[in-house]
């Protein structure tokens, strides 16, 4: 955080002071929305939750050491010597976007944007590791890209951050328009146009809309403006024609900028591929599974490329690059030879098929031992009336890429999976239904033996991360 006084604050949020004994006291420590994460000389915004209100920890987070209290109204002293210092805003959450474009402005770094309907977090962290080496950097913790995480990630930048990477997400059209006011990009990446929140959009024309906002917030190319585009989704590429700023594309594609030849899959699926870019080429040997990051490892090289690091330096930082947010792609093999994949952070189709299909990679590592490739999926949410489809389709990719067990978690939509499989032409018990974690991790702990592959996977209200959880830490119960 930029040291701030409470006096300035109140100036750029437009708030009423209350207990404030020294209107000069300087915030220096991290904003934080959770009283359990106060640091001394930090700010505690209040915010009204689904379960708590965070008015009813301010006392505590004072206490903690916070110089004051981003409020919506005043907090009542316990006592008459233990005023609660507060800033009263009308709208807590408006006040953190405002202070944080703020802070922001005051920044001497390179905002970089990114969103996408798969690998937004995954291709953040790959850019992360990329520019940390090139200079101070910023970036959002795990998938803190709503309104609210995205302020608090741009307010812990300081005046020594060089870059700050931002992760942007959309539940509607105009969403990524105002995150993009709040802390205004001049490097803008797209990285694809899926099916995820299709529910919520009604279909990709519509998602891609608002995909390209971010594109569009960006400055022109006179003044510095970069859109780095997948040039192998056709939904992206056309956003060229969407913004002002100097165009670069990445991919696959013969025409991209930045792009992959000779891919292929190392031992136990990691892969490979010689990195082409307008100023050289390079080897890259990922440590990251599945070749769905080929596409991730373009676009985090495509700016790395654009803010000046060469072309070796950009190999050799993505051939060291590990995973940093968890459950995606969580790697873990136990002492008798199971390896469990924890990929159960989210999921959308898109990233189902890619799963998938490392899943498969991974298993040939363990096939000549007798091991096999399990999945154990559940349920995707927010694909409204294309569900059904979906998770056929998914059941049914199972079966055209052999894997070996599929286990479909949950109800309904699990039920789909199972449905798929079966219809593709699963026979006996390759495909089976189990109603939820805890019949799914009996069945496991059954059958499992060295050498298998066990892929979890489902959307992040579904809880599988369990299941991986279980399976890890032994004979225990389920939580």
């Amino acid at each position: 955080m930029i040291p701030l006084s409470l006096a300035e604050i109140i100036g750029i949020v437009g708030g009423q002071p209350h207990d404030i004994p020294d209107m000069d006291l300087k915030v220096t420590g991290p904003v934080v929305i959770d009283s359990r994460e106060v640091r001394p000389g930090g700010l505690f915004a209040a915010l009204p939750g689904e379960r708590v209100d965070g008015h009813d920890f301010a006392r505590g987070a004072v206490e903690d050491g916070a110089v004051a209290v981003l409020a919506a109204r005043p907090i009542p002293a316990a006592a008459p010597d233990a005023p609660v210092p507060a800033i009263v805003v009308p709208d807590v959450q408006a006040a953190l976007g405002t202070l944080a474009h703020a802070v922001v402005e005051r920044l001497d770094a390179t905002v970089v944007a990114l969103t996408g309907s798969a690998g937004k977090t995954s291709t953040k962290d790959l850019i992360a590791q990329l520019l940390r080496r090139h200079g101070p950097t910023v970036w959002t913790p795990g998938s803190l890209n709503n309104e609210i995480g995205l302020p608090l990630t741009a307010m812990s930048a300081d005046e020594s951050t060089r870059h700050l990477v931002l992760e942007m997400g959309a539940r509607g059209k105009g969403h990524i328009r105002y995150l993009t006011e709040l802390t205004p990009p001049r490097v803008g990446l797209v990285l694809n146009v899926g099916t995820a929140h299709l529910g919520e959009f009604g279909s990709r024309e519509a998602i891609a809309e608002a995909k390209g906002e971010l594109v569009e917030a960006l400055p022109p190319a006179a003044e510095g403006g970069i859109a780095l585009l997948n040039a192998d989704d056709p939904f992206v590429r056309a956003m060229a024609a969407r913004t002002k700023a100097r165009t670069v594309f990445f991919g696959e594609a013969a025409e991209a900028d930045v792009r992959a030849e000779n891919v292929r899959l190392a031992a136990g699926g990691r892969p490979s591929f010689t990195l082409h870019t307008p100023t050289g080429c390079s080897e890259v040997t990922m440590r990251l599974y599945g070749e769905h990051h080929v596409s991730n490892a373009l676009a985090a090289a495509a700016v790395a490329h654009e803010l000046g690091m060469s072309v070796d330096e950009i190999a050799v930082a993505l051939s060291e690059a590990g995973q940093l947010s968890r459950w995606r792609m969580e790697v873990t093999e136990r002492a008798d030879g199971v390896t469990v994949v924890n990929d159960a952070y989210n999921a959308n189709p898109e990233s189902m098929r890619a799963a998938l299909r490392a899943l498969v990679a991974m298993g040939k590592a363990g096939q000549a031992e007798g091991g096999r490739t399990w999945a154990v999926l559940g349920p995707m949410a927010e694909l409204g009336e294309d569900s059904l489809a979906e998770h056929d389709g998914i059941g049914r990719l199972a079966v055209r890429l052999n894997v070996s067990k599929l286990v479909a978690v949950g109800g309904q939509e699990a039920a789909w999976l199972d449905m798929g499989a079966k219809n593709e032409g699963s026979w006996g018990e390759e495909s089976v239904h189990v109603s939820d974690v805890r019949a799914a991790v009996d069945l496991l702990r059954s059958e499992l033996r060295p050498g298998d592959v066990v892929l979890v996977k489902a959307s992040r209200s579904v809880g599988l991360e369990r299941v991986a959880q279980a399976l890890l830490e032994g004979e225990g119960e389920v939580v």
